[in-house]
This record gives structure tokens, C-alpha cells and sequence, in this order.
């Protein structure tokens, strides 16, 4: 499994330290949130970053999720930035064929992000052209949530599509995931853990061994 790491659970005034360690522990993804505040109530982070980070750690994939109104006005100032991933909400636009091809046209990888509220079988016409299908795990818009019932079963549920299809895109869950849950998704063939390795794995030695017990555990 791939450990995508949060940057909005870094604190910003250790950023560069926090996010150097968790290169040195071997991080693939480092998994970057953009709100506007009127898809979700917050805001943050500026698409600058995304430069910023990919600059300085060219060998990690810039894993994006953005939570906005209208997903189609980002996509060229992303791929400026360099984001490898970019994952929308179904519900925010009622042209999601159109902005996956235009994710995959800019020339970046195309996810797509299911919330609490929505039923899995409401993917099930995009399931083809994505490359990666994202779970809520936790409402979106706010860090530090815990794991919402029935959480897990969705997982399976999106695990079902994918072998009924035949598909490739990877799966990915984001919010409330412990070192219990991350065996149960490794199990049911979860490939990305969106959050912090300090909320599966509670290293005294910091977050680089973290990092590196979840490659050793999961990688």
C-alpha cells in the first residue's frame, strides 16, 4: 500500500522539517487538500505549494484532492503546479466524464472522491476512465474527524466494482484510518492510506520511523 501523506496535518510552522522526515521514511505520496470555502466551509491550500513541493521533493507524486465548486477552473493552473493525481468530487460539477478528460488531457491522473452521503453504484459509469476512486472516510472539509460507521464495508464495496469491471484504478480511503483499520484495507486491497502515519503507527522516534514501519508493514 502506498502511505499518501497530509499536509494539511503537518503544522505550518514545521512544515519543511515535518515534511523532510517524512521523505527520509520513504513517503510515495504526499497527499495535498484544496477547499475554497463554499464547496466545503474551509480554505486552504494555496495551488503554490503544490510547486513548492514538487520542486523540492521531485521524487514524490503530488497526490491532489480538491474540494471546489467548479473543479474544471483549476485543472490548468494544477498541471502548471505540478500535481501527478487530481481527485474531484462527483457532486461538485454534473460533467464529470468531461473533467476527468480534461485531468487526463492536461496530462495528469484522474481521481474521483465519494462522500459519506453518496451510495458506491453511483461511480460505477466512470469506473473505466479513472485512475484512482477515492472513499470519505470522514465528512470533507476538516481534518482530525473520526472514522464514520460503516466506513469499511463502503471500502469493500468499491473493491467489488473494481474486480466486477475489471478495472486498474487504485483505491484510496481518506479520514479516521488506525493501524487496525490499515490491516483490514491492505486485506480488502485498499492501495492508498490518505492521513498521518502518527495516527497508525505511535512512534516516539518521530515521523520518519513512522514512515518507515508503514513501508516495512504495508510497502
Amino acid at each position: 500500500m502506498i502511505n499518501s501523506a497530509s499536509v494539511i496535518n503537518v503544522p505550518f510552522l514545521e512544515m519543511r522539517e515535518q515534511l523532510d522526515e517524512l521523505a527520509a521514511g520513504g513517503t510515495k505520496f504526499f497527499h495535498i487538500d484544496l477547499m475554497d470555502g463554499h464547496y466545503v466551509p474551509n480554505l486552504c491550500m494555496p495551488i503554490k505549494l503544490i510547486r513548492e513541493l514538487k520542486d523540492a521533493y521531485p521524487q514524490i507524486v503530488m497526490d491532489v484532492h480538491i474540494m471546489v465548486t467548479n473543479p474544471q477552473d483549476y485543472i490548468e493552473r494544477l498541471r502548471e503546479a505540478g500535481a501527478d493525481y487530481v481527485a474531484f468530487h462527483t457532486d461538485s460539477t454534473p460533467f464529470v466524464r468531461r473533467i476527468i478528460n480534461e485531468i487526463h488531457g492536461a496530462g495528469m491522473k484522474a481521481g474521483i472522491v465519494i462522500n459519506p452521503s453518496q451510495r458506491i453504484d453511483h461511480i460505477e459509469p466512470y469506473i473505466e476512465y479513472v485512475d484512482m476512486v477515492m472513499l470519505m472516510a470522514v465528512e470533507p472539509g476538516f481534518a482530525g474527524q473520526a472514522l464514520l460507521d460503516g466506513s469499511m464495508e463502503r471500502l469493500g464495496q468499491i473493491a467489488d466494482l473494481r474486480r466486477k469491471h475489471d478495472c486498474r484504478f487504485l483505491i484510496s480511503v481518506d479520514g479516521g484510518i488506525n493501524h487496525e483499520r490499515t490491516v483490514l484495507c491492505r486485506d480488502m486491497g485498499v492501495d492508498v492510506i490518505v492521513g498521518t502515519v502518527h495516527n497508525i503507527f505511535k512512534q516516539p522516534e518521530g515521523l520518519r520511523e513512522a514512515c518507515l514501519r508503514f513501508e516495512r508493514e504495508f510497502g
